[in-house]
């Protein structure tokens, strides 16, 4: 029996090098073997949002020390830097095997692990064909290969429990570090646990640390006796590493669920799909400033707390008008428990705060912030139910003091004058949605002028940045650059510039918002160190949305606040929900909450943290150079154009809870 199993061995190897001439090293991956999970960033491009998909971010071998590389080799194939890439001691086991008709075993070196983990063809399957298919690929790979390169092959293909692929993954899942910081002990841990990650996840979910201790020791050992010199201590000095936590970080979990998914989003629609997100190891930055998200959190979650009302929502979003960048944002205080995510995707009546789109139509077609229009009301025009002031303007008010005491008639029969076009083309080109600002003018026709279409705080941040940048709109957006794990720019910053105003324009427009926040229905409003400000207050009928939009030079913020409840079914009494089991919900007014209060109190928090540090810079001199007007005195002058007397009302006049006719409540007068 003997003899007839020499004479087959030698009959094989014969075999074996006639078929090794002619088998090429695969060109071929698994695809399993090279997908890794994509890393989010803010945006300094090195603090970690969250890493997506495949657990596995692959490394070069320089950033694997030696004795990581050791523990492996002492662990796995003790004779890996010498020997030719198999094992002819396994392969005599194997064929042993399959002559005897037993299951084929292994006696694999790192080489043949990594040749059949890494390339494509080879798979697990213990079949003779696949081993003497993977012995040929062996032999091929550490001729025409490197140790190191072999090395660093296996190193990131292997699996080791916890979801974790690679050597740097597992430095993660298991000790929250980098693969360059693990300790000799770390290291010897992950090279034994990978002989049958499984099953250790699972003694070790069940406190029964003795299989991996005992192989520690073992791979401990082994280490001592691949180089004595080095680690020949180690078996008395190494201690079993203490584990980092079980699923320590939620991806999703807090206000980093509403980061991941706008970024997703954003990527989808450049081209980059989920599926690619999670296998292709992408370095995607974003806009996200880590402070300030934190600071925008506390700004909305401290002043919510003041409110002390739980069904009472506030979004806010800051978005740099040089560029377009969200910098910060608040969606919901966790994703988990609230997918929504508001800042960009709660659309609420913009009320007053619309109103400064008018105000730019109104400048850009040639009229002044000295012009006089119609004061008191109310005012009847096309299609629109009867539009009246909160409070008595006089016949007729200047449109800087309309501006500041939010005078609805003043800014209807100013859309009424340029056009309701043209302010849906500035609104529009400002980045508000078209769809929603042409609904609302077929719904409310001129209502659209003092706020009665829908939008997000992202939306009014960004748009609010056409005065504050000068004239020019820039599109929101979340993502700076994505990277290759290697490094080459897979896609660079979206946003085109866009001339929408003159800057004449938002110069003038911005100084009439100053003095909102120095005289009119948010006066009083004011940051540290005399940095100027500019902002407009919006709140409709019954108090259902309050919103502040400001902004500095270098950053514009919207806060927005509205209060939903469950519906409840009038019969059974029952809270209605969806087909998800979520809760309909019902929105109602905010009480005594307005635009000028809790809103504005937010922003100005915000903004407090912000420009923290941030040099004071001052805003253009408008055209006219500026000059105080008399903003306490109410000028009763004729006005230049009267208000109409059209009793033309549409066929689907506003319903009386529309939210048109109440606004800012006047302060400072």
């Amino acid at each position: 029996m003997v003899l007839a199993f020499t004479v087959l061995a030698a009959g094989l190897f014969g075999m074996i090098m006639v078929a090794y001439a002619n088998t090429p090293l695969p060109l071929a991956t698994q695809q399993r073997a090279v997908e890794q999970g994509s890393v989010i960033y803010y945006r300094d491009g090195k603090t970690e949002i969250a890493r997506l998909g495949t657990k596995r971010e692959i490394v070069p071998i320089s950033k694997i020390p030696r004795h990581v590389q050791d523990a492996f080799i002492a662990a796995e194939n003790r004779t890996f830097r010498t020997d030719p890439g198999i094992s002819v001691s396994g392969i005599m086991r194997a064929v042993w095997s399959t002559v005897t008709g037993q299951q084929v075993q292994g006696g694999s070196t790192i080489t043949q692990e990594m040749a059949r983990a890494y390339y494509d063809g080879l798979s697990q399957e213990r079949t003779i064909q696949r081993k003497v298919k993977e012995i040929f690929v062996s032999i091929r790979a550490s001729k025409e290969m490197s140790k190191d390169e072999i090395l660093a092959n296996y190193l990131n293909t292997i699996y080791f429990g916890r979801g974790a692929d690679g050597i740097q993954a597992a430095a993660q899942a298991f000790f929250d570090k980098d693969v360059d910081k693990l300790t000799p002990a770390e290291a010897a841990y992950l090279a034994g646990r990978i002989q049958n990650p499984v099953v250790f996840d699972k003694t070790e979910a069940k406190k029964n640390w003795a299989p991996t201790r005992e192989r520690f020791t073992y791979v401990i050992g082994g280490m001592a006796v691949v180089d004595p010199a080095k680690y020949g201590q180690l078996p008395k000095t190494a201690k079993f590493p203490k584990l980092a936590k079980l699923d320590k970080k939620e991806t999703l979990k807090g206000i980093n669920g509403y980061m991941v998914d706008i970024v997703q989003r954003e990527l989808e629609q450049r081209g980059i799909s989920r599926e690619s997100l999670r296998s292709d190891g992408f370095r995607v930055t974003t806009t996200f400033d880590r402070k300030l998200m934190q600071a925008a959190k506390k700004a909305v979650e401290s002043n919510l707390a003041t409110v002390g009302d739980k069904h009472i929502r506030a979004n806010m979003a800051a978005v740099d008008p040089r560029n377009g960048r969200v910098i910060a944002f608040y969606s919901g205080h966790d994703y988990l428990k609230s997918f929504t995510n508001n800042a960009f995707d709660a659309y609420k009546q913009a009320a007053s705060a619309f109103k400064p789109y008018v105000l730019a139509a109104w400048l850009e077609n040639g009229y002044s912030l000295k012009s006089y229009v119609s004061g008191n009301g109310p005012v009847t025009l096309p299609g629109t139910k009867p539009i009246g002031n909160s409070h008595n303007v006089g016949a007729a008010v200047q449109i800087d003091r309309a501006t500041a005491e939010s005078v609805n008639t003043a800014f209807a029969t100013m859309a009424q004058e340029v056009g309701l076009k043209q302010v849906e083309r500035i609104a529009e080109d400002a980045g508000i949605n078209k769809k929603n600002l042409d609904q609302a003018v077929k719904d409310h026709a001129y209502g659209m002028s003092i706020g009665a279409g829908l939008v997000t705080p992202v939306e009014q941040a960004s748009g609010y940045g056409i005065f504050a940048g000068g004239g020019v709109h820039r599109d929101a957006h979340v993502v700076v650059s994505v990277k290759s794990f290697k490094g080459m720019t897979v896609m660079q910053e979206a946003g085109v510039p866009k001339t929408v105003i003159s800057s004449e324009t938002a110069a003038d427009a911005t100084y009439a918002m100053q003095q909102v926040v120095k005289y009119g229905t948010a006066a009083g409003t004011t940051l540290p160190g005399g940095r100027p400000i500019a902002g407009k207050t919006g709140t409709n009928n019954e108090n259902k949305e309050a919103w502040f939009v400001g902004y500095t030079p270098q950053l514009s913020a919207a806060v927005g606040m509205y209060k939903e409840v469950p519906q409840v079914d009038p019969k059974t009494k029952k809270v209605i929900k969806d087909a998800n089991g979520y809760p309909l919900p019902k929105e109602v007014s905010l009480g005594n909450i307005q635009g000028a209060g809790t809103p504005t109190k937010i922003w100005r928090d915000f903004m407090t943290a912000a420009m923290d540090g941030k040099p004071v810079e001052q805003f253009p001199t408008p055209t006219f150079g500026g000059q105080q007007h008399d903003l306490v005195q109410k000028p009763t002058p004729k006005p230049t154009q009267e208000p109409s007397t059209d009793d033309d009302v549409s066929e689907d006049p506003l319903e009386d809870d529309d939210p048109l006719e109440a606004d800012d409540v006047t302060t400072g007068f």
